[in-house]
């Protein structure tokens, strides 16, 4: 915002609450919030400042204006003390033994999917129920409410699934998802008496499941409203209303993960607001939070007796200077180097022949980084750092990696998924196979064999740099596998060998094929400098980046073409070429970018440059590939 936008005698003052939350220096919301007026006095209000050494609250706001300890809340009567419930030994004995049978069920899988299978999940709901209506019984209560944070989203919903099954009365059979119920009293009912009346009314007859995807916005809004007023006994929440939830009536949380730091503590207080004559919150711990609590408790006492007083210095370091933002910056254009990231639509075509999980989730990270520099660098009002960058259009790459690796995950959880539909088909595709006519399978496997060698002997035809250590190894492998026979003299057993052998060299002649057309791509389709490019990579010994080396050999390539293109006749005299190409190397690499280069080094270069001219110019071949 510029001065003469409004009145520069107005000073502007920002009360910021719960600023535990979106005060990240690496997200949008704070440098939009600095940017809006960079004179303003911000205050920031928390029950929870962050202490870690990634984002503190200090470090963002300054000093305390004002402290106000926990104890002396709960003096006052704005706060409960909180009582931390284990699990009776009973039912930790009835869960391991649930927990064992699952496992036997579903085998070694992750324990997230153990956590929300049905016979993990019923005895744990079973002893919630029960424990709570006991403590409604015991409190002489029945209007407090409950809630169970769960260990994952699919555990909350079966456990919603399992408690409308077994608890809720309702009269119709199907229902919906956090539909209500209602059970119409009957006219020819006899009076109930007292006692019965009061176990009824403590009984848990009803529940909302409030996650992000369950229900509209507006939906979840009715079903908190409805649990703040009585009409819901419990909320079944997975990372929903952990922070800034009110609602008084809520005296008993059953933890069922492990919540780490300033979340933790905001998640345990949900039960600690007044209500009537309470003088405490109750925590069920499933979860053994005693560890995570003591350490994350520790360093709030720490941070709470310091002395007031100016120590930003002692957290200046947290935020990035500019030379470490130049350098990450470079880092950045280092890994994106091989991408074309001017055209989203030919990086999404080059990502999406990426099948390597590690190499997209590698190429989101840097991306998720770039987004997080971007907003750092705002933060800090470095403008003219943003020049090195098109930030804006990173972002839209940042979607693409991002819509690419959900659907490597997506087919990853597909092919190795423990369900048991999955084990039955490969069982039955197991006995059709054994009752194959032995005559008709050799002769389809032959034929998928021949087909394979095919492919793989195109995609190795295909590279235009057969100079490439790791070409010459595939083809000496294909070689090598039927160098010995006749491919009419492999048995059946063999030829399924040998295909498994040709689709893995296949797949890694296409993806050095994938890696050789993306660098070619950076050369503007030029086979020669491609392989000069990687020649230099695979010597070693050079310093500067990736990017550097491109851009040093961009040079060359200009200076070199301008040369051919005037005068042909040059390559007919190699040793003139050669003589005249060393300063142009010498002096892209080591002036304009700063690369170092011994006399033995330089050389190296020149001769692989000149050496490519001269194979074109006798060859004639623009592609510079050939047949074998």
């Amino acid at each position: 915002m510029q001065t003469k936008d409004y009145n520069i005698g107005i000073q502007r003052i920002y009360f910021l609450d719960e600023v535990h939350r979106s005060y990240n220096p690496k997200g949008s919301f704070l440098a939009n919030l600095s940017q809006s007026d960079t004179n303003a006095i911000k205050i920031g209000l928390t029950g929870t400042p962050l202490l870690g050494d990634d984002f503190n609250s200090r470090t963002l706001f300054g000093n305390y204006i004002h402290k106000y300890y926990y104890n002396a809340s709960i003096a006052d009567g704005y706060t409960l003390r909180l009582i931390r419930e284990e699990i009776a030994t009973n039912y930790r004995m009835v869960l391991q033994k649930a927990l064992e049978e699952v496992e036997v069920q579903v085998g070694d899988v992750d324990r997230k999917h153990v956590y929300s299978h049905a016979s993990f999940v019923e005895p744990m709901l079973d002893y919630i129920v029960t424990d709570f209506e006991k403590s409604r019984g015991a409190m002489d209560d029945a209007t407090i409410g409950g809630m169970v944070i769960c260990d994952s989203a699919d555990q909350a919903r079966q456990m919603y699934k399992i408690f409308t099954t077994k608890h809720v009365v309702k009269s119709n059979a199907f229902v919906e998802d956090n539909e209500e119920y209602y059970e119409l009293p009957r006219v020819a009912d006899d009076k109930e008496s007292y006692l019965n009346q009061k176990k009824r009314e403590k009984k848990v007859k009803s529940a909302a499941l409030i996650l992000h995807d369950n229900g509209t916005k507006s939906d979840r809004n009715d079903w908190v409203e409805d649990f703040k007023n009585g009409k819901i006994d419990f909320l079944f929440v997975y990372n929903m209303l952990l922070t800034g939830f009110d609602a008084k009536r809520l005296k008993k949380l059953y933890l069922g993960r492990v919540i780490r730091k300033h979340n933790l503590l905001q998640a345990l207080t949900r039960v600690n607001r007044p209500y009537k004559d309470f003088r405490y919150g109750y925590v069920v711990d499933f979860a053994d939070i005693s560890a995570e609590f003591k350490e994350t408790n520790e360093a709030y006492m720490k941070e709470l007796q310091l002395e007031l007083g100016d120590e930003m210095e002692h957290y200046s370091n947290l935020f990035k200077s500019q030379d470490e933002i130049k350098e990450e910056i470079e880092q950045i254009k280092n890994v994106l180097f091989r991408f074309d990231i001017e055209n989203a639509e030919i990086f999404s075509q080059q990502i999406s022949e990426i099948q390597d999980r590690e190499a997209v989730l590698t190429l989101k990270k840097v991306l998720s980084n770039a987004k997080s520099l971007y907003n750092l660098i705002r933060l800090q009002g470095n403008y003219e750092l943003l020049e090195n960058l098109d930030f804006q259009k990173l972002n839209k790459l940042y979607i693409e990696t991002s819509n690419h690796l959900n659907l490597l995950n997506l087919n990853n959880s597909l092919e190795h998924g423990t369900a048991t539909a999955s084990l039955l088909n490969e069982a039955l595709e197991e006995v059709i196979f054994k009752f194959t006519k032995v005559g008709e399978a050799e002769l389809i496997l032959a034929d998928k064999l021949k087909n394979t060698l095919r492919q793989t002997r195109e995609a190795l035809a295909g590279n235009f740099d057969q100079q490439d250590p790791k070409f010459a190894s595939l083809k000496e492998e294909l070689e090598r596998l039927f160098k010995k026979k006749k491919l009419s003299e492999v048995t059946q057993d063999e030829m399924n060998k040998n295909i498994d052998t040709l689709k893995q060299i296949h797949e890694r002649a296409k993806e050095l094929n994938r890696k050789n057309s993306q660098l070619k791509q950076k050369y503007l389709g030029d086979a020669k400098y491609t392989r000069i490019h990687k020649r230099l990579l695979e010597k070693g010994g050079m310093s500067g980046l990736e990017q550097n080396i491109y851009e040093a050999l961009t040079g060359v390539k200009q200076l070199a073409d301008d040369q051919v293109i005037q005068n042909s006749q040059l390559l007919e005299n190699e040793s003139y070429f050669e003589n005249m190409m060393m300063p142009h190397v010498i002096g892209q690499f080591m002036k304009q970018k700063s690369i170092s280069l011994n006399p033995e080094f330089s050389k190296y270069i020149n001769k692989l440059v000149v050496a490519e001219y001269l194979n074109e110019f006798m060859t004639g071949s623009q592609k510079g590939s050939c047949t074998w």
